[in-house]
C-alpha cells in the first residue's frame, strides 16, 4: 500500500536575494545575542529632501487565514543619522493630514489634490517639480506623498483589484478633504 501523505504547506515560489550568514549553534544567551545583530535587509527606494530614506523591507509578514501574503513589504522611514526606522502608516498619515487641516484647511487641500495624484499613480518628485505645497505642521508633503506612493503598492499587492486595496485608505482621505472644503 502506498503512502499517501498530506501535501506540505506553507510553501511558496518567489526569487529571494541571499546573503550567507553563517553563526555557530552556541549557550542559549550567546546565540540570542548574535542573532539579535544581525542587520535589517531592505531596499532604499526614495530619497528624502531632508536626508531621511523610504525604505521597503519585504517579505513583510502579513498572514491571511494562515497563508503569508507572499508580496506584502513594510513601508519605513529611515533616518541614516541614527539608523531609526519608522514604519508609518495610514494611521499616522491621516493623523498628520488632520492635525494641518485644523492650522490650515487653505493648505491642507492642495496636499491631499498631490496626494490623489499619487493615488492615481503620478510619481511624487514629478508632482513637487510642478506644484509648490505649504507644509502648516508636521511631515513634509513630499514625506506623505513618497511613503503613501510605496503602502498603495503594498496594499495593492494585499488586496488585489477587484479588491480595495488603496481604495481602503484614500476613502479616508477623501472624506477629509470634504469636511475641509465646507470650512
Amino acid at each position: 500500500m502506498a503512502n499517501k501523505s498530506k501535501p506540505k504547506r506553507n510553501i511558496y515560489t518567489h526569487e529571494i536575494d541571499l546573503t550567507p550568514l553563517t553563526i555557530k549553534n552556541q549557550e542559549r544567551d550567546k546565540f540570542r545575542q548574535e542573532l539579535e545583530r544581525i542587520k535589517y535587509r531592505g531596499y532604499e527606494v526614495e530619497q528624502l529632501s531632508d536626508g531621511r530614506k523610504i525604505v521597503i523591507t519585504k517579505p513583510g509578514g502579513k498572514f491571511v487565514f494562515g497563508t503569508i501574503k507572499r508580496d506584502d513589504f513594510m513601508v519605513w522611514i529611515f533616518q541614516p543619522g541614527d539608523n531609526s526606522l519608522w514604519l508609518i502608516s495610514h494611521k499616522n498619515i491621516l493623523d498628520d493630514l488632520e492635525e494641518k487641516g485644523k492650522i490650515s484647511p487653505a493648505d491642507t487641500i492642495p496636499i491631499i489634490d498631490a496626494l490623489e495624484r499619487v493615488f492615481h499613480g503620478e510619481d511624487p518628485d514629478d508632482i513637487l517639480q510642478q506644484v509648490n505645497l505649504n507644509n502648516p505642521c508636521k511631515e513634509d508633503p513630499e514625506v506623505l506623498m513618497k511613503a503613501y506612493k510605496w503602502i498603495w503598492g503594498q496594499e495593492d499587492c494585499n488586496y488585489p483589484p477587484p479588491l480595495q486595496g488603496r481604495d481602503m485608505s484614500m476613502k479616508g482621505i477623501m472624506e477629509l478633504r470634504s469636511r475641509l472644503n465646507k470650512i
